[in-house]
């Protein structure tokens, strides 16, 4: 499985990237990384072919990285080129306040 830091990622952020928040969908109005799309993990994991081209590399965040490092499993078995995002929204958060 692949994985990418915040740091890492933070360059990439509202660059031509596919990124993918896998939280409830209230969550993710509450705040979410710019650029990123909502997808909650059951419906990315029940109908991946909907959401996914697997021409196409997505980076997949949650909250802590724990559920999108789940999902990121699943969907590399399926055949899909995805990166998880280490920490999710939280070190984001963290690291975004730091750089301000």
């Amino acid at each position: 499985m692949k994985s990418i830091s915040i740091v890492e990622l933070l360059p990439q952020i509202g660059k031509n990237i596919h990124l993918i928040d896998i939280r409830d969908n209230y969550q993710f109005q509450l705040g979410n990384i710019p650029g990123s799309i909502n997808v909650p993990m059951n419906f990315l994991l029940m109908m991946p072919d909907k959401y996914l081209d697997k021409n196409n590399t997505y980076y997949v965040y949650c909250e802590f990285g724990s559920r999108s490092k789940k999902c990121t499993l699943e969907l590399e078995k399926l055949g899909y080129q995805v990166i998880n995002v280490q920490g999710g929204y939280q070190e984001y958060i963290l690291r975004r306040n730091q750089n301000q």
